[in-house]
């Protein structure tokens, strides 16, 4: 085979090859901007007149702080931590999903929790708990109290005392990213 002819497939096949590649990515882009948001990563629940409720939303939940109620919800009667009803504080495009709800979703342990997760639960004693992992808001949530804390008290923002969790893994270090994090959210 001629040196032109070689050079002409090999030019063919490299063409063709960034032509797939292209395509590729552009369908790759496309995926990506159909995705549809996972919106898990934050929690927020809230103990209140005998309900537990729980946000996906920082805004829904701000709302409830400041109403104590919320526009949209989903209630599961007898299905909170100490059987009480279980409240579901919905966005007004979640309101009426059956299912694929990130709060539903992640407290039922279906939904992963994003690596930069965040959370804060409201105790009926007045105490703010502010967690790094799912897991560790799923163990407060099932005892009632954390393992491994640093409590400030008075530091909240309505003068609670917020306690922020730890686990075996970050016991001995000081929550600095997580106290920023808390102060950050809630315009402290």
């Amino acid at each position: 085979m001629s040196f032109l002819k070689k050079a002409a497939i090999a030019t063919a096949i490299t063409a063709v090859t960034l032509t797939m590649t292209a395509c590729q990515t552009q369908d790759v882009k496309q995926e990506m901007a159909t995705a549809p948001e996972l919106n898990n990563q934050d929690l927020y629940e809230v103990d209140h007149e005998g309900r537990h409720y729980v946000f996906d939303d920082f805004a829904t939940y701000q709302e409830f702080l400041t109403v104590g109620e919320t526009s949209y919800r989903k209630v599961l009667i007898g299905e909170g931590p100490k059987n009480e009803t279980l409240v579901f504080g919905l966005r007004a495009e979640d309101k009426k999903k059956l299912s694929g709800i990130a709060g539903v979703e992640m407290y039922s342990g279906n939904m992963p929790a994003d690596e930069t997760f965040y959370g804060e639960m409201r105790a009926e004693d007045g105490r703010l708990y502010v967690f790094s992992t799912l897991e560790d808001m799923e163990a407060v949530r099932a005892t009632g109290e954390a393992a491994y804390r640093l409590t400030q008290i008075g530091t909240g923002p309505q003068g609670q005392s917020v306690v922020f969790v730890l686990n075996s893994g970050n016991k001995k270090k000081y929550p600095a990213a997580l106290v920023e994090r808390f102060k950050e959210i809630n315009a402290l």
